[in-house]
């Protein structure tokens, strides 16, 4: 048993969210139990710690519900919709402190532009710099992956008697992820690509958020429980530091080419590339809770690194590739566009600056 007698619940424990949280908080000396459905591996070394794994649909609230009983902590990965800050609502009472992890995607500026409608530079929201906690979150609308985060937070809060910390993290990293979008420049760095160009003069800012920060804040809120809703990201970077971090961290450099403007038919495009900055400001968590995160990007990604080049040349012995191994980065990013290399090529070779429209 844990020191103390604290244990945890883990809704979603095998993603890369829940295993670096199960991770971080048996080595602070709690117990902890995480469920899943049976889709993922997760960490298999988590056994080595006070980490317990069951299988389970969260959809089965008669069966949830029970187990979650008692628990000094319940942290919910995988609350996606309203129907879930239902079942979650009832736990008001009967758990310490609920972490729900939402997303930055929530967010919306005075016009009423988000991330899930932003189709070109016109319609990408101008936030402020960076956006706090009380920015207007998006109301309605089609039902996307933001709006109906926005309903889940709004339903959870409502609720009577919830100790709920709400996190809201930006673009996620960590080992065990389903879609890492450094692999756009780790692939690069593998192929021994000699330039890379970014949009926007590489300047673009889009917070990462590693799994180490998450799993942190969650800890602190589980020790403090309160009803609050919190931004986590890792510290400001552009998407040229991001490239610089990558690059160093596997030895090799490729000369960063920034262009002026927006991608042209793609060239020039990241998963971080944006007109305007989504940089998640992190005073509030830092003042309440004391929160820092525990390693800067540059030092946090190369557990990133580590993991994806030892799973990646695990596969090609299977001869596997990178694409039936991670689906969703093929589908979320469409990152099968991400290494058109001869494209590139002719963009510099003609192109050494954009051309003039």
């Amino acid at each position: 048993m844990a020191v103390g007698g604290r244990t945890a619940f883990i809704i979603g424990g095998t993603g890369q969210i829940g295993t670096a949280t199960a991770r971080h908080l048996a080595e602070h000396g709690w117990s902890v139990l995480i469920a899943h459905r049976g889709a993922h591996e997760g960490d298999p070394s988590l056994v080595e710690l006070d980490v317990t794994s069951l299988r389970l649909d969260r959809d089965d609230t008669e069966s949830l519900l029970p187990l979650l009983d008692g628990h000094d902590l319940v942290l919910d990965t995988v609350a996606y919709e309203p129907r879930h800050a239902e079942q979650l609502a009832q736990l008001a009472g009967r758990v310490g402190s609920l972490v729900v992890i939402s997303s930055g995607a929530v967010y919306e500026d005075a016009a009423g532009r988000t991330l899930d409608t932003a189709t070109d530079d016109e319609s990408f929201p101008q936030l402020p710099y960076p956006v706090d906690e009380t920015q207007q979150t998006v109301t309605e609308g089609t039902p996307t992956y933001g709006v109906l985060k926005a309903q889940l937070e709004r339903a959870l809060l409502e609720a009577d008697g919830l100790p709920v910390s709400i996190l809201r993290p930006g673009a996620v990293h960590g080992p065990f992820s389903e879609a890492l979008r450094e692999w756009y420049f780790i692939k690069r760095v593998r192929d021994r690509r000699e330039r890379v160009v970014l949009a926007y003069d590489g300047i673009s800012r889009f917070s990462p958020t590693s799994t180490a920060s998450i799993a942190e804040l969650t800890r602190l809120c589980g020790e403090s429980p309160d009803r609050r809703v919190l931004n986590v990201a890792d510290d400001d970077v552009t998407v040229t530091d991001i490239a610089n971090a990558v690059m160093d961290a596997m030895g090799h450099h490729i000369e960063i080419v920034p262009v002026p403007g927006p991608p042209v038919d793609g060239i020039g495009s990241t998963p971080w590339s944006t007109p305007h900055p989504l940089v998640l400001g992190t005073a509030r968590a830092r003042t309440e809770l004391g929160f820092e995160p525990p390693q800067p990007y540059r030092e946090s990604v190369r557990g990133d690194i580590d993991w994806i080049v030892d799973v990646i040349d695990g596969a090609k012995r299977q001869q596997k590739t990178w694409q039936t191994l991670f689906p969703r980065l093929v589908r979320r990013y469409g990152a099968d566009a991400w290494f058109d290399y001869a494209a590139e090529d002719a963009f510099l070779d003609t192109h050494p600056d954009r051309p003039e429209s």
